[in-house]
């Protein structure tokens, strides 16, 4: 998602290496590379708080780096991976900790995993040879019948991660061309509703959240059973768990792979939404918001697409033609004080958002030459043929309520 001229790819193999030790020892590792770099953070006071400072200085990672190639004997790239990861570490706990979201507690590495610099191993002929110990131990995978193999062609090969029964190979690929053409993207609770030279797309999202309100049912009826059969409970929880996640998941692929097809060579931009700002001392709200899986729809259209994060203050509130203060009126129907224009809600938050990503500001001579005269066309052509403007699932001619003229919010303007 960031501007990088390489497009990233990830995918895992199995394997049944017995490296349960070596993670072990790298997990201990990294540990102490965050304990020392923890240590030597100096704490400054910025107006009623403290704040963070990292060393970073050269002589400090070179004595950093010196100390854990105490007792270690394995390949010393891994002292330097474990730096650089312990670094990441801490810096990911800083930026939380000044958004209010973490404590002074120092981070505790937990899972078990290896970073594999590109200097730890080896690729030829379509196989990996992983260096564990110089001259005395290394890692041997196979690519040759990986099912994505056809897909990494023409890529390279970036950092590995190796876990206990899996390997995570990162591949490079250069990024295509900057696009032409820009769709902007509304995340709601039951629709993502997307702007562009098109017109209004909306994708219902319903089917999605009706599946988080079964599964929910199902764990509340199986955590009233743990009472009276405490361990059939816990493996009909662990079993249904497991099967709503990985649906969600695949619901999730299939939206996103046939937005990219649908929408192929567009950049596709997306409100940066935190969910832990959200929260409030309402139980049903926390849970609606808990429910939404707005940041994994933007994880997996970046790596099928452009993506492009977009900041979602005000984009309802804001009038697209004059830039006035939006007021709603009945149901998803907002009027401008200023200008009285009568839109959509999610329309208006759309087109925002469309806005913004090609830079323009509201006013009215942009929103009449980047939405009401590149679209209201549009949208007669399409209603002429019977065909609307949405994707698969919607209702044919849902087109958007919006009146530039100040009519009845009700009537579309110019599509009689």
């Amino acid at each position: 998602m960031r501007n990088s001229s390489y497009r990233i790819l990830s995918y895992k193999i199995k394997h049944s290496y017995d490296v349960k030790e070596f993670l072990d020892d790298y997990r201990n590792l990294l540990q102490r590379a965050v304990d020392a770099i923890w240590e030597n953070i100096e704490w400054r006071r910025k107006g009623k708080r403290l704040v963070p400072l990292i060393p970073k200085s050269r002589e400090f990672k070179k004595n950093l780096r010196n100390s854990l190639l105490r007792d270690w004997s394995y390949a010393t790239h891994y002292a330097d991976s474990a730096v650089r990861v312990a670094y990441s570490i801490i810096e990911s706990w800083r930026r939380n900790y000044i958004k209010g979201r973490r404590g002074r507690k120092k981070p505790v590495v937990k899972k078990r995993f290896v970073r594999v610099k590109e200097t730890l191993y080896v690729y030829r002929n379509k196989k990996i040879r992983v260096t564990v110990k110089p001259r005395e131990l290394y890692l041997e995978f196979d690519l040759t019948r990986a099912w994505f193999k056809r897909r990494v062609e023409g890529c390279d090969l970036g950092e590995l991660i190796l876990k206990e029964d899996e390997l995570i190979i990162i591949f490079r690929k250069p990024a295509d061309p900057k696009p032409a053409n820009k769709i902007a993207w509304d995340l709601n609770l039951l629709s993502m509703d997307g702007f562009c030279d098109k017109g209004w797309i909306r994708i219902d999202l319903k089917p999605l959240y009706t599946m988080h309100i079964a599964y929910e049912n199902k764990r509340r009826k199986l955590q009233r059973l743990s009472k009276e059969k405490p361990k059939t409970a816990r493996r009909l929880l662990e079993k249904y768990s497991k099967r709503h996640k990985n649906r969600v998941k695949d619901f999730l692929h299939k939206l996103t792979t046939e937005l990219a097809r649908e929408f192929r060579g567009y950049e596709h931009g997306f409100e940066n939404l935190e969910k832990q700002g959200m929260f409030n001392n309402k139980r049903v709200h926390n849970r609606v918001i808990s429910r939404q899986n707005w940041r994994q729809i933007v994880t997996l259209m970046s790596y099928k697409a452009r993506v492009k994060l977009l900041d979602p203050r005000n984009s309802t509130k804001t009038c697209p033609r004059c830039g006035g203060r939006m007021k709603r009126l009945e149901g998803q129907v907002l009027e401008c004080d200023r200008c009285r224009l009568r839109i959509n809600r999610q329309l208006n938050g759309a087109i925002n958002l469309y806005l913004r990503m090609w830079g323009f500001p509201p006013s009215p001579s942009t929103f009449h030459r980047v939405v009401t005269k590149r679209v209201i066309h549009s949208w007669k052509m399409h209603v002429k043929r019977g065909s609307g403007i949405t994707l698969k699932g919607c209702e044919a001619h849902d087109v958007p309520p919006m009146n530039p003229e100040g009519d009845e919010a009700n009537v579309c303007q110019g599509l009689s």
